[in-house]
């Protein structure tokens, strides 16, 4: 960040003990020494225990650690008094064990975001930034239609906010390399057997680092007025190259579809083109009534209206990395697994 707003400034992850959250605290005590603090926010001691000792209070005097769960509004709103900007990264986000457990992924996922809005309204939090998925872009399954309820509650939390000066906004991306439950690190343990499951062959998907992943959370709690949901330009893959890539010797066996999976993903779809603009590295789509004057957003950031009908879709993307591409990523990210 050019000026950073974090100086001084308290932080609480909800999830933070996640694959995100904990790539979020280790790039903000490498780049944002000057935070006053940063708080893990998760339901999962065991999870804490362990972050806590690859990150103790006693060396990093900005950490601290803080059991609750999102579903718990009393409990949240008491880790929120203080905290300046919140990092809403707490999810139930496998699509077949939401599929299978409907209630409790509504209660984490909608009861949970709702918690979040009204526990920063009371606690005087200055910005939020929700964490999305494609998934939530025309859903046909639980966790996607949780996680859209969630960003719609997000953006039309700052019609909500009266004199205050907080900004809620959202960023939606693709499947993070190397996140827990992600594929890779699946095909990854599999690769032994000589066997890689695929669900369909010509299945895509978007594919975004963590370390990308953070750069975008930091961008939308840097820039965002309060409504956009961001989403970033990002290549594809092909399902099989990335199974060729890791397990070139394996055979790819189909399995099918999981209930509630798609073939491909779309992060914009076409009805959301008549408010969705190109900002250079991200696209930005914008509430339909934002609380601010839309020309003057256009003006400050150089802004582009994408043309109607315009999508963003996993097959039909401009962006694709192949085999090669995908075996350099690995071998960055997961080094250590590979030799």
């Amino acid at each position: 960040m050019t000026n950073d707003i974090l100086n001084n400034k308290s932080i609480l992850i909800t999830g933070g003990t996640g694959s995100l959250g904990r790539a979020l605290t280790k790039y903000l005590l490498e780049n944002h020494p000057a935070i006053k603090r940063l708080v893990i926010y998760s339901r999962d001691e065991q999870k804490q225990f362990q972050m806590a000792q690859e990150y103790p209070e006693s060396q990093y005097a900005c950490m601290r650690y803080f059991i609750g769960d999102i579903r718990d509004y009393e409990r949240l709103k008491r880790a929120l008094n203080g905290i300046d900007y919140v990092i809403h990264a707490a999810a139930m986000k496998h699509v077949h064990i939401a599929e299978y457990n409907p209630d409790e992924c509504v209660k984490t996922n909608v009861g949970g975001a709702e918690n979040v809005i009204r526990a920063s309204l009371e606690t005087n939090v200055e910005r939020v930034v929700a964490l999305s998925t494609d998934k939530a872009c025309a859903p046909i399954n639980l966790y996607g239609a949780t996680k859209l309820t969630s960003d719609k509650l997000f953006i039309a939390a700052n019609k909500i906010k009266g004199n205050r000066k907080v900004r809620f906004s959202v960023v939606r991306y693709g499947n993070v390399m190397g996140s827990n439950g992600s594929v890779i690190p699946f095909f990854l343990k599999k690769r032994a057997e000589g066997v890689l499951p695929i669900t369909d062959p010509n299945m895509t998907r978007f594919n975004i680092t963590l370390l990308e992943g953070v750069k975008m959370v930091l961008h939308a709690l840097e820039t965002a007025w309060g409504g956009e949901l961001f989403v970033p330009k990002i290549p594809s893959y092909k399902i099989t190259d990335v199974a060729s890539a890791i397990g070139p010797e394996c055979e790819q066996r189909i399995i099918g579809v999981r209930p509630g999976e798609k073939i491909h993903e779309e992060m914009i779809t076409s009805s959301d083109s008549f408010t969705t603009y190109d900002l250079g590295k991200y696209y930005a789509i914008l509430p339909q009534v934002p609380v601010w004057n839309i020309n003057d957003y256009i003006n400050f950031f150089k802004a582009e209206k994408v043309k109607p009908g315009f999508r963003y879709s996993s097959d039909s993307n401009e962006e694709w990395v192949n085999v090669d591409a995908i075996k350099m990523l690995i071998e960055t990210t997961f080094i250590s697994r590979l030799y």
